[in-house]
C-alpha cells in the first residue's frame, strides 16, 4: 500500500473528511486530495502532525504494507457470554452474579466500547468469563466483575445494586472518580493503594486491566497508550503481589502477570 492509500485508509478509519484533515492542518483538501492520489507527499513537518491527527506512528503512514490483515471488533458474541455466565452462576448457586448479570445489561444498554461499535456490557463479561475461565466461582468476584463500572459510568449507586455488601464494597473500591490533570497522581495513588488492601478487588482490577491493554490499540490514542503503559507499570506489580498472597489465586496471579507484561512488551516495540 502506498503512502497515498495509508492516508486515505487511516482517515476513512476515523471518519475524517480531507476537508477536516484540511483545515486541521491548516492546508487546502486539494492538497490531502493529492496525497491520497500519491501525487505529492507530505512534507516532514505535515507528515507529523498528521501522524499526530491520526493517532497513528509516522511509520503506519509511509511504510508500503504488502498484505492487509482482517481485523475483528469482537472474539465472542457477548450474548453467548451472558448465556455461559448465567448458566455457570445457577450451577455454582452464585446468587448475586445471577442478579448482576441482568443489571449490568440494563445499565450499560446503548453503551458503546471507546471508538467502536461493540456493546459495552462485552467488556464486564469478559471479565467475568476470565475469572471462570481461572477457575474462580466465588459469587462475589464474579458478581462485581459484571458491576464495576455501572456505578462509575451509568450514574447508579452502591445503595441500589442487587447484590450483597461485600459485593457493594468490592464495586465502590473499584469505582473511581473523575480527575483532572493537577489532580490525577494524587487521586490514582490513594484509588490504587485502596485496591491492594483488598485482593478480591485487587484481582478484579488485574483482569480489567489485562482486558483493556488488549482493547486500547483502537480504543485510545497515542497519548493515552503511553499513560496506560506507564500507569500499569507503576501500580499494578504490586496488586500482583497481593493477590499472590492468596492461595487461591496463584494461578490467576501467574497468567495475569504474564498476560499484562506481554501486552506491554508488544506495545513498546510496536510504538
Amino acid at each position: 500500500m502506498s503512502i497515498g492509500t495509508n492516508i486515505k485508509s487511516l482517515r476513512e478509519q476515523r471518519r475524517l473528511t480531507q476537508e477536516q484533515i484540511a483545515e486541521k492542518l491548516d492546508i487546502s483538501f486539494q492538497a490531502v486530495s493529492s496525497w491520497e492520489r500519491d501525487e505529492y507527499k507530505p512534507d516532514t513537518d505535515k507528515l507529523i502532525r498528521l501522524a499526530e491527527l491520526l493517532d497513528v506512528s509516522v511509520s503506519a503512514i509511509v511504510e508500503e504494507k504488502a498484505n492487509t490483515f482482517k481485523l475483528k471488533d469482537a472474539i465472542y458474541n457477548w450474548e453467548h457470554m451472558k448465556t455461559y455466565v448465567k448458566t455457570t452462576a445457577r450451577n455454582f448457586k452464585l446468587k448475586n452474579t445471577l442478579k448482576a448479570v441482568d443489571y449490568a445489561v440494563e445499565a450499560h444498554e446503548g453503551q458503546k466500547r471507546k471508538r467502536s461499535t461493540i456493546p459495552y456490557i462485552y467488556h464486564p463479561l469478559n471479565l467475568a468469563c476470565h475469572a471462570l475461565s481461572m477457575g474462580i466461582t466465588e459469587d462475589e468476584v464474579i458478581a462485581a466483575c459484571m458491576l464495576h463500572d455501572v456505578v462509575e459510568d451509568c450514574g447508579k449507586t452502591l445503595e441500589e445494586l442487587p447484590v450483597n455488601d461485600e459485593t457493594r464494597e468490592l464495586v465502590r473500591l473499584l469505582t473511581h472518580e473523575k480527575t483532572t490533570d493537577s489532580n490525577r497522581d494524587e487521586m490514582m495513588a490513594a484509588y490504587y493503594d485502596a485496591i491492594a488492601q483488598n485482593p478480591k478487588a485487587a484481582l478484579i482490577k488485574c483482569i480489567d486491566r489485562c482486558n483493556n491493554l488488549t482493547t486500547m490499540s483502537w480504543g485510545l490514542s497515542r497519548d493515552r497508550i503511553y499513560r496506560m503503559i506507564k500507569e500499569t507499570e507503576e501500580y499494578f506489580p504490586r496488586l500482583l503481589k497481593v493477590i499472590k498472597t492468596e492461595a487461591d489465586y496463584n494461578n490467576a496471579a501467574w497468567l495475569l502477570q504474564y498476560q499484562m507484561e506481554s501486552m506491554l512488551d508488544i506495545y513498546k516495540r510496536l510504538m
